[in-house]
């Protein structure tokens, strides 16, 4: 396998982290750093990434995500929040930044941000916002599998309650929606039921159609 697949092999949903030990710093900022450099449509990057290390504020978010106790039990938890809304102001941002960083203005590019700013006003505020959420899933997914490279173990969780941790957080003043969260730390083997089980997938026959 390479060295990506032995990663993954490796990783599994954690069911219970060892509440006494700590991701290293250096290891935290890689995670974040590959969900900052994760691609995006249009490289419009429209979420934005939470580290709730805060006891209290976890204690809380933990009675609105069905008690998980890997929320409290857990190093850092993530929660990756999408825009409400991509707004004509967030496409400028995101344009007017590329042409800052690059130092120039390119006639296709800007033509581009034209149709885009059509595309978002005619889509709508609530299909911008699934259309910000899924781009939140790509950064996701690079967190999983950076964090498979730290050999650091971690947990996805959709299974909270959006709104009241909107609140929690204050998102909604952010102009934000929490979409997903993603706990890291390091697992309990003694305690975590899942930890020796065999990883589940189909084969590649029955997941994989070749169109040629």
């Amino acid at each position: 396998m390479t060295a990506v697949n032995e990663r993954l092999a490796w990783r599994y949903a954690t069911k219970k982290f060892d509440v006494t030990k700590g991701v290293p710093a250096e290891k935290l900022e890689r995670i974040v750093e590959a969900v900052r450099l994760a691609p995006t449509s249009s490289g419009l990057q429209p979420f934005e990434l939470f580290i709730v290390s805060n006891a209290d504020i976890r204690a809380n978010i933990r009675t609105v995500a069905w008690d998980q106790a890997q929320i409290t039990d857990c190093s850092h938890l993530l929660v990756f929040a999408a825009w409400d809304d991509i707004t004509a102001d967030r496409v400028n941002m995101m344009f007017d930044l590329t042409n800052e960083v690059r130092g120039f203005k390119n006639e296709g590019w800007e033509n581009y941000r034209q149709m885009l700013l059509g595309i978002v006003a005619d889509r709508g505020t609530e299909a911008n916002y699934q259309a910000a959420a899924r781009q939140a899933y790509i950064g996701l997914g690079a967190a999983l599998i950076a964090a498979a490279f730290e050999a650091v173990d971690a947990t996805p969780m959709e299974g909270f309650d959006p709104s009241a941790v909107d609140e929690i957080l204050d998102l909604k003043s952010k102009n934000l929606r929490s979409v997903v969260m993603l706990a890291l730390g390091y697992r309990e083997a003694e305690g975590d039921w899942l930890v020796n089980l065999k990883k589940v997938r189909r084969s590649r026959d029955n997941f994989v159609t070749e169109v040629q």
